[in-house]
């Protein structure tokens, strides 16, 4: 499965959210491989627009395993003050965004097609 979501970090503190993530911490990092996540990445515009993206068997398990993974607590309540209208845990409450096209899905299904034809 893959997920992508948006947040917003504050345009002010770009540099600072950028540095930040230069060196995740090794301790996040695990956890977020050990939640099931795979092929993550952060797009940051300069407008402070952040995209992220990752691959998961599961979405819903690897999200309650980062949620009560400490791990992850202390990693969020360092970076929380980047991002923008936030409630809570902003890496916990980020909105996805609906898959409308992939390149691979389709070209394995007209192939498939071809294929039978």
């Amino acid at each position: 499965m893959r997920v992508c979501f948006q947040m917003q970090v504050d345009p002010d503190r770009l540099s600072e959210y950028a540095e930040h993530h230069a060196a995740v911490w090794p301790d996040m990092l695990e956890a977020i491989a050990d939640a099931g996540r795979r092929n993550y990445s952060l797009f940051l515009r300069a407008d402070g627009l952040l995209i992220g993206y990752y691959e998961t068997d599961d979405d819903a398990a690897s999200q309650r395993a980062l949620e009560a993974d400490p791990r992850t607590a202390a990693w969020e309540a360092e970076t929380a003050g980047y991002f923008i209208a936030s409630a809570g845990r902003p890496d916990q409450e980020a909105p996805r965004i609906p898959e409308v096209f992939n390149l691979e899905d389709q070209l394995a299904r007209h192939r498939a097609d071809s294929n039978r034809a």
